[in-house]
């Protein structure tokens, strides 16, 4: 179950929507309230919450990826890295998919018989 964050969003600010949730978590991060393996809640979930757009917590999530304190766990969300205050980029930040083949040409290759 992903934890409750105490994360506000003011439209008022000249700051991003995006860059004050990023740095509210961070600070969450780097302060112990959020430790390494806490699963962080869906994009949606906080979305709705803080009422802004799927995409304001996309980018904030993914750019807290990119700096290495959040991972990915696939189709259980994002939580916390365990590496916490590590500097830079870990190896295996960021989740890679691999792509399908979906097996068009030789289908195609088949047809033209």
């Amino acid at each position: 179950m992903a934890t409750k964050l105490n994360v506000r969003v003011n439209r008022k600010k000249p700051e991003s929507m995006t860059r004050q949730i990023r740095e509210q978590l961070n600070s969450l991060i780097d302060a112990g309230a959020l430790a390494a393996g806490t699963l962080l809640p869906s994009e949606r979930e906080l979305a709705n919450t803080l009422k802004v757009a799927r995409n304001v917590v996309r980018g904030a999530y993914e750019q807290l990826m990119d700096a290495g304190k959040l991972t990915s766990e696939g189709r259980k969300g994002r939580s916390v890295s365990g590496g916490g205050r590590s500097s830079g980029r870990s190896s295996g930040a960021r989740s890679t998919t691999k792509k399908k083949s979906t097996g068009k040409a030789s289908k195609s290759k088949a047809r033209k018989k």
